[in-house]
């Protein structure tokens, strides 16, 4: 072989060369070919495509032009590729059912969704669309970064403004070498949303996100079947979606005994004609049986396919089989891969968005520095028109004695100090600028520049003010290209939410002693008078087991639930079997993991939402009150949390929600009470003890309840023995925390001791239940306010050595809405005993206990 004196040959292995150059093939396709720019959402190809008919003049008001003129610029100019390569890119621009905001407007032949090939490029036309514009508006404004083409003749964009996030609307596929991108489209209005929550608020979650954008939009319609891909696909960038077509069941009026299917919409990328060639294979191959007929008949007005059943066929079960032997039933894999800064990478949702504002920031701040620049320059040109025209005289004469054009703009710098730029401005002056008139036209564009001026240098200081004019441009976009969602989103069979599928009524929920818990409606007891019997309300599973707890809640509410050891676990209502009144539950050791056999639930607060501001007061047997967050206590976890640290041979007993400016009122087993406000005791951590909430008098005296109140409602104290009464909570002297109280209710041998206390009002009603199991439900109606020195009246006429051990209020709206009338046959046995009952009044002075005010401690260590 010969080569010249000038040639070096450098010897090289085989096997270096071409990874090197197989590298450097992979990174072209990679970067330059396959994979979409995360800012604009364009291919290198597309871009191209979409600059040379912006170059054109090809506007969305303008004239259509040859398909064959734009990819010959195309080609000649930016995409060196041919124009057989360049005008399907085109084309696919021009697709409805390709893309969901079309870039291009095409006049002419540009296929179908039946697969049908476009005409030549010499038949067809195209222009730009709107949205095409928007992404390609301010190019001109040195917004981005402009580079030589490949032969170095003109400049092209590397990347456009793009006023929308282009990616996530119109969605982007390729494949590289080694990888691969598939991004759905979206909604451009619930995105626009989506993007501005992000854009106020960088904090925003991907869950957050989802509440406005709940998932992607396709172009075909369709369905979305399950939640599941689309929160793993805009958590994390992978997911897989089910997409199924939209059939309509219809009625056949020729044959009413014969339904027929209509087809309406079919998943995205699915070929019509081979859609239907597929059903036909299916029906010719007996895989479906039921079918009839089936035929097109779409149409300029849409698409519609009819699929004719056979007489006596189920249309849900040919509706199943079709969606399962069929592409009316496809899985589309989102792979969000993009470029980011030149390198590829996965990205969720947010973090795509957050690319594209990143981008519009910088587009923003380069183009008003640009019209900074801009009118920066203007307003020096008028200064010196100003100084000139002030001094018009004399610059005529020295001008008229000046030799020559560049003598003159010497003798202008010299004399009157104008730069360069100013001495040829005002050389180039014509004589009617000279008048009066225009002198006012001049001073009066120079004001208005300074005001410009003032302005964008404002916006370049400060970023929130870009982020206004981003904002401002998104709802522009928003109000004048509104779209409906196109694409349903419905649950899958397997994601299904139990929680939707029941109603959310309100339950009374018992435990027994022995932990034995279930839930039954609050219709199971109708309301009686005071002193009634009641009905029976769990069966119990020993003669020496005990009702100790009795809850109201309704089935979608959260139930945190509190042990004597001071452990907090987490149930839903609706997870509670549901028994009748003899039932004895289900064990809670079933429903709570890892409960030691030691512990035993104490007490159990209903809660609706984790996120309203309320924190959890919790108090002990001995009077020991404890405040934490609610928020604390919002992450559920299956072995539970401790919520308290007790003393040894104390045990919890209540927890409240209680707000800012309540107060909280503690209650003894022998009839004392004490109410402080709830600021008394400062929020703590979970795992602190807690502080000293009421002074117990009587070493044999412990806290039986504990309520948060307001100031204005009424308190019900019941005794063991069925007797009770309301008296105002104004009547019970408010305090520090940390005194002995005041009287309650006389416990006298009549009464028994206090098994607890509720805080209603008028519309409330009351659930009480007996250590055998029975059942009472009065309202509140029935018993009046009286002082709060009294022994009370009847509320429960108990059978012998029977005794309360639980009361439960029934709220308002749950008290009407499950009252049974009085003449339902299942109605309890009444008692009347208790209205010919008069009150016991006793002198106050003889039983009221001087409050011991104490000084608030500090938390116990």
């Amino acid at each position: 072989m010969s080569y010249t004196k000038d040639e070096v040959i450098v010897t090289r292995n085989v096997e270096d060369e071409m990874k090197d150059s197989y590298l450097r093939y992979s990174m072209s396709v990679i970067i330059a070919r396959a994979l979409p720019d995360a800012r604009d959402g364009l291919k290198p190809s597309q871009r191209r495509i979409l600059y040379a008919m912006r170059q054109l003049n090809l506007g969305p008001n303008g004239k259509h032009r040859k398909c064959a003129k734009i990819s010959g610029d195309t080609s000649g100019d930016y995409h060196p590729h041919g124009e057989m390569v360049i005008y399907p890119t085109l084309v696919r621009m021009a697709q409805k059912w390709v893309m969901r905001y079309n870039l291009v407007d095409g006049q002419g032949n540009f296929g179908s969704v039946d697969g049908d090939p476009p005409a030549a490029m010499r038949y067809t036309e195209a222009r730009l669309t709107t949205a095409a514009v928007q992404l390609m508006d301010d190019l001109d404004k040195d917004t981005v970064e402009m580079v030589p083409n490949y032969d170095e003749t003109k400049k092209e964009p590397t990347v456009f403004p793009s006023k929308f996030p282009n990616l996530l609307c119109n969605g982007s596929s390729g494949i590289a070498v080694g990888m691969a991108t598939n991004i759905p489209p979206h909604n451009l209005n619930e995105l626009i949303k989506a993007t501005l929550m992000v854009l106020e608020n960088p904090t925003t979650s991907v869950d957050e996100i989802m509440k406005v954008m709940p998932g992607p939009d396709f172009p075909t319609g369709g369905i979305i079947c399950g939640y599941r891909g689309i929160k793993e696909a805009f958590h994390t960038g992978r997911g897989k979606l089910i997409l199924r077509g939209v059939i309509r069941v219809e009625e056949n009026e020729e044959t009413p005994d014969r339904p027929r299917l209509a087809i309406d919409e079919i998943p995205y990328n699915v070929n019509k004609s081979r859609l239907i060639e597929q059903i036909a294979e299916l029906i010719n191959n007996k895989t479906i049986t039921g079918i009839s007929d089936l035929r097109d008949e779409s149409d300029k007005d849409g698409m519609r396919i009819v699929v004719e059943l056979k007489r006596g066929e189920v249309p849900e079960v040919i509706i199943n089989q079709l969606y399962k032997f069929s592409d009316l039933q496809i899985t589309f894999g989102c792979n969000m891969l993009a470029l980011d800064k030149g390198l590829p990478r996965t990205m969720n949702v947010k973090q795509l968005i957050a690319v594209w504002i990143e981008h519009r920031i910088d587009v923003v701040r380069r183009r008003t520095r640009f019209e900074l620049n801009k009118a920066e320059a203007r307003a020096h040109i008028l200064e010196g028109y100003l100084r000139a025209i002030d001094h018009m005289d004399e610059v005529v004469r020295l001008i008229r004695a000046s030799q020559n054009r560049d003598e003159a703009r010497a003798q202008l710098i010299e004399r009157f100090q104008f730069t360069e730029r100013q001495a040829n401005a005002i050389l180039d002056l014509r004589l009617y600028q000279l008048t009066g008139l225009e002198r006012d036209k001049i001073n009066e564009e120079y004001q208005e520049l300074l005001k410009k001026i003032d302005y964008y240098r404002a916006v370049l200081a400060s970023e929130a003010m870009v982020k206004e004019i981003i904002r401002d441009e998104l709802l522009d976009i928003q109000k004048h290209h509104k779209s409906e969602r196109q694409t349903q989103i419905i649950a899958a069979e397997s994601e299904v939410n139990m929680e939707d599928l029941i109603a959310n009524d309100p339950v009374i929920i018992t435990i027994s002693q022995d932990d034995y818990i279930k839930r039954m409606p609050v219709s199971t007891f109708r309301e009686q008078r005071r002193g009634g019997q009641g009905v029976t309300g769990m069966q119990l599973k020993r003669e020496e087991d005990t009702i100790k707890g009795l809850y109201v809640a309704t089935t979608h509410d959260y139930l945190l639930i509190f042990t004597n050891l001071g452990r907090c676990y987490w149930l839903k209502v609706w997870q509670i079997p549901e028994t009748g009144r003899k039932s004895k539950g289900k064990p809670l050791i079933n429903l709570l993991e890892d409960l030691r056999p030691e512990e035993k639930i104490a007490t159990i607060q209903r809660v609706s939402s984790f996120e309203e501001e309320a924190c959890i007061l919790m108090a002990t047997k001995r009077a020991v009150v404890k405040k934490s967050l609610l928020s604390e206590f919002s992450n559920p976890r299956r072995k539970g949390v401790w919520a308290l640290d007790i003393d040894e041979g104390d045990e919890l007993v209540a927890a409240r929600l209680v707000k800012p400016e309540q107060q909280v009122m503690l209650f003894t087993h022998q009839g004392m009470a004490v109410r402080f406000d709830e600021s008394n005791v400062r929020p703590m951590g979970r795992t602190a003890r807690g502080v000293k909430g009421a002074t117990l008098r009587e070493e044999d005296d412990y806290i039986v309840g504990c309520e948060v109140v307001n100031g204005d409602e009424s308190i019900l104290v019941v005794c063991e023995n069925g007797f009770g009464k309301r008296s105002q909570v104004e009547d019970f002297r408010q305090t520090n925390r940390g005194g002995v109280g005041v009287r309650s209710i006389i416990t006298s041998e009549r009464n028994g001791n206090v098994v607890g206390a509720l805080c209603v009002t008028d519309d409330d009603g009351m659930v009480m239940m007996s250590s055998t199991g029975q059942t009472v439900r009065i309202s509140m109606r029935d018993l009046r306010v009286m002082g709060r020195n009294t022994q009370g009246v009847k509320l429960a006429n108990l059978r012998d050595a029977d005794y309360l051990v639980a009361i439960q209020k029934l709220e308002g709206s749950e008290n009407q809405d499950m009252t049974v009338s009085e003449g339902s046959p299942e109605s309890a046995v009444e008692s009347s005993s208790a209205d010919e009952l008069e009150e016991n009044w006793v002198d106050e002075a003889d039983v009221e206990v001087d409050q011991v005010e104490e000084p608030n401690e500090e938390p116990l260590e």
